[in-house]
């Protein structure tokens, strides 16, 4: 982290979701999921600049993606209008996780740009507020402002802090991004898989780890279906999963597993695929930029 008093750079890290259940449904069509959430060291970097200027200037934005589409423009925005902040920020943005990737990063992003701005405007909103305004970008938002690895149920907005042993995990992007929307819609989706306990998951985080959304993305988008594969052969005694809604696919890495021959592996992915070796955290980097609990 780079600081002074008019100037942030933030990682922003990707997460995974270790399972994840879908046990029902609202009535207004949301879905009622369990998961868990593991933050990884898979970062993309945010930079926030003070300008006088009184607007939200965003530097070599995402080719094809409009500013009200752009979640650190839009969150920025977000916090600048309820704050009603005079001034304006200068965001820059070094994308490393895959977009479409069922990691995260966009939300990431815009978590880290609401907790750097309300560090940076001296705002000293708490978790709970920046949580309500981050509800407003995206389900995934208020994960990343709480910080920590979480057993998450409901539509997203139930979290309990996880305490997770340290892990090292494979992580493959096929380089197909897939709707989530696509994914929800689907008439053949799994929606009632029985309910399990945050103690039963720690109990057996192995027994519980499945993903009721892998079964649609394997049929939609034969790359998941591929990616899963490719893991198996390199690693026959593993069990990959799919994170999120896809297309990223994942394993546990034994502690014992030999990391620079899978390394070498890594070079020879298909075309277009996206292979990393990656830890487990335990707090969102920007973490302690937050005024309080």
């Amino acid at each position: 982290m780079s600081d002074a008093s008019n100037f942030l750079e933030l990682r922003s890290p990707a997460k995974l979701n270790l399972f994840l259940h879908i046990v029902g449904r609202r009535a207004d069509g949301y879905h009622l999921l369990q998961s868990a959430f593991q933050l990884i060291d898979w970062c993309d970097i945010v930079g926030l600049k003070l300008i006088p200027e009184n607007e939200i200037r965003r530097v070599d934005p995402i080719p094809d993606l409009p500013p009200e589409q752009d979640l650190v423009v839009r969150a920025a925005q977000l916090l600048k209008d309820f704050c009603s902040m005079s001034g304006g920020v200068e965001i820059t943005l070094k994308k490393s996780i895959p977009m479409g990737a069922g990691l995260g990063g966009g939300s990431s992003d815009a978590a880290t740009t609401l907790i750097g701005l309300n560090y940076l405007w001296k705002l000293n909103l708490d978790i709970h507020t920046l949580s309500e305004l981050g509800l407003k970008l995206g389900a995934d938002v208020p994960f990343f402002i709480f910080g920590k690895n979480a057993f998450v149920e409901g539509i997203g907005e139930q979290m309990r802090e996880l305490t997770l042993k340290s892990q090292t995990f494979l992580v493959i992007f096929p380089n197909q991004a897939i709707a989530t929307s696509r994914i929800f819609q689907d008439p053949e989706l799994t929606r009632d898989h029985a309910p399990i306990t945050i103690d039963g998951f720690l109990a057996s985080p192995l027994l519980n780890q499945s993903n009721d959304c892998q079964a649609v993305a394997v049929r939609i988008c034969p790359e998941v279906k591929q990616a899963l594969d490719w893991i198996r052969r390199v690693l026959p005694d593993s069990a990959p999963c799919m994170s999120g809604s896809g297309s990223s696919v994942f394993t546990a890495l034994d502690p014992k597993a030999d990391t620079e021959k899978l390394e070498n592996l890594l070079q020879n992915l298909p075309k277009g695929w996206v292979g990393r070796i990656v830890r487990g955290l335990n707090r969102n980097p920007a973490y302690n930029l937050i005024s309080s609990e």
